[in-house]
This record gives C-alpha cells, structure tokens and sequence, in this order.
C-alpha cells in the first residue's frame, strides 16, 4: 500500500492530539507527589524563623489549601503563563529555564554526535570481526560504559581525566559572563555566531568532557545495534553480490552493507535522545553545566515545586518528541513501514 505526505500528516497529527493528555498526567503525578512528600517546605525555606514568618509563607504559597483546589490553581496559572515563582529567589521559574534548556540541548546533540562518529564506527568493527579478538574487545569497551553508575563515569572524567589533559571540567565559559552576545543560549552556536573563535575554542574545551561522560554511558546503544543490523545483513545475497563483483571489503562493508543497517540504529538514537535529558542531571551537576539538568537537581533539593514540576514536563516534553522523530525517521529509511 503506497505512503504519501498526507498520511504522514495525519500520523504526527494523531500522536501531537495525545500529548497534552500525557503532559496533564505527568503535571498531576509530578504535583501530588511532591506537595504529599513535603507537606511544609517553608521550614527549609526560612529555617529558624519564628511560627509567625512560617504561618505566612504557608499562606502566601496557599498551602493550607486542599491540595485538589492548590492543583486546580496552579494549572489555571500554568495555561496563563505563569509556570510559578522560586521561593528562594523570588524570581519567575519559566525564563531561568528556558534559557537553561538550550544549554542542555547542545550538550545532548554534542552527546549524540559522539555516539554516532564513535559508537556506530564500533559496531561495524565488532560485527565484521565477530567472534575475534577486536569484537571481544568493542564489547567490553561498550559494556564497561553500561556498568558504569552515571555519577562514577563523570568524575572519573572531571577529577582524573581533566586535569590530566587540561581540559576545563566545569562550567561552559572559563568567564561566568562571556565577552559576546548569546541569543541562543548556546555557548559554542554563540560564540561562532559572534566571530569570537577564543570564545568558541573554550566553549569546546568546557563542552568535551561532559559530552563524552554523556555518550560513554550510552555508547553501547550505537554499538549493540549496529553491531546486531551488520550481523543480519552481512550474509545477504546482495552483499555477497557485491563481494563476487570485486568490491572492496571496505566499500561493501560502508556502502551497501551499513546502509541498510542504519535504519534501526537511527530509530534508537532518536528515542535515546529523549533519555539523554534525563541523564543531564548528574552529569550536569558534576560539570556544573548550565542547563536544565543543573537547574532541576537545585530545585528538587530546595523544595522548588514549581521548578520541579517545571522541568518534569519538559523532560517528558523531550522524550515524547524525540520518540515522534524516531517514529518519522524509521517510516522515511524503511519504505515498507505505513504510518498508522
């Protein structure tokens, strides 16, 4: 049955229809929780305040609300705009994280980058060496970066690593305010887009090692798929079709073989995007990276409610679309797939 764009249309139509009913879901759960976990946050607020400061913290919050009619306000805000106030810093939540978020999405794309120029490149190596001692090897290496707890990998890298190399392990500038504009809130697209190449060289220099702590503990996934697809296709007719007519090894094994091994591994990638925003959080923390990871460990652990609701969703936001695009990605490399 043919594919035409209308039914692709009608596919990311379908799935976007959904996805305010999982961000209300995920707004309510994330809510609950939080207010049922720490029923009193103003204690940590203001320590040592007397009951009086306390009584009207609890007032100006509305926390001596139901909890049902404190989640009915907090979504007429959210629909207005108003995604709610820092009670430490009395500043509005929304602005602070959406200028954390790009921060967070270059380091995601740096992440994959490496996961692509590396871990496919592994894949192919162990698949084409199944069974020797270069496969073995590769699965170790890929192996080594699943087992190893997120917080391990990234101070191994920022403490041992580094320092070892020079290279920075803290921060996206070596200055809190750099010398140039940043629209994007984006260091390295910033610094090329000021002309300033100091500026982008040391936002590279602070981006590497978090980026690689990042794909290290993921990389496997490339790999294990690549390696899987290559295995299948490799003995196909076409393949050995190739090889009879004199191909090089190395020409079979990137043009034809690889190619349509890539249809999977693409697919993954995209929906391990979406868990890479997750995994920002400690990695982040670590690096003390100014994202939305860093901001989301900060308000968890000052009770931020609304930052934490805030950055929930739009960890799920990212999640829900990255799993669209691999959806889109997979129908458009593999023909056969009809969008449904």
């Amino acid at each position: 049955m043919g594919r035409s764009r209308s039914d692709l249309l009608i596919f990311i139509l379908k799935r976007l229809a959904v996805l305010p009913f999982v961000l209300l879901g995920i707004i309510a759960i994330t809510f609950f929780f939080t207010h049922i976990a720490v029923r009193n946050p103003c204690a940590s607020w203001i320590p040592h305040a007397h009951p009086g400061a306390l009584q009207n913290c609890i007032a100006y919050f509305g926390l001596n609300q139901p909890l049902t009619t404190q989640f009915v306000k907090y979504l007429s805000s959210l629909i207005a705009g108003n995604w709610g106030i820092d009670p430490l810093g009395g500043q509005p939540v929304a602005p602070v994280i959406l200028s954390a978020v790009p921060e967070t999405v270059e380091l995601v794309l740096a992440s994959l980058f490496l996961m692509v120029v590396i871990g496919i490149p592994l894949g192919v190596v162990a698949a084409t060496s199944n069974g020797r001692w270069a496969d073995h090897l590769v699965r170790v290496f890929y192996l080594s970066g699943w087992a190893t707890p997120t917080y391990l990998g990234a101070l191994v890298l920022a403490v041992i690593v580094g320092p070892a190399v020079g290279l920075p392990s803290g921060g996206a500038f070596t200055t809190s305010t750099p010398p140039f504009p940043q629209p994007t809130h984006m260091s390295v697209i910033d610094a090329l887009l000021a002309g300033n190449l100091p500026g982008v060289s040391d936002a590279l220099a602070h981006l590497i090692l978090p980026a690689t702590a990042l794909a290290f503990l993921n990389m496997g996934i490339a790999t294990r798929m690549t390696r899987s697809s290559m295995l299948e296709v490799l003995p196909l007719d076409y393949v050995k079709t190739a090889r009879m007519k004199g191909l090089s090894d190395l020409f079979v094994v990137y043009k034809h073989a690889l190619r349509n091994s890539l249809i999977s591994t693409t697919t993954v990638l995209g929906i391990t995007a979406g868990s890479l925003l997750s995994g920002t959080v400690v990695i982040e923390e670590i690096f003390r990276w100014p994202g939305i990871g860093d901001y989301a460990f900060n308000a968890i652990t000052s009770y931020n409610f609304a930052g934490t609701i805030a950055t929930v969703v739009i960890f799920a936001l990212g999640v829900v679309i990255a799993n669209l695009v691999a959806d889109v990605l997979y129908g458009v490399l593999d023909p056969r797939v009809e969008w449904r």
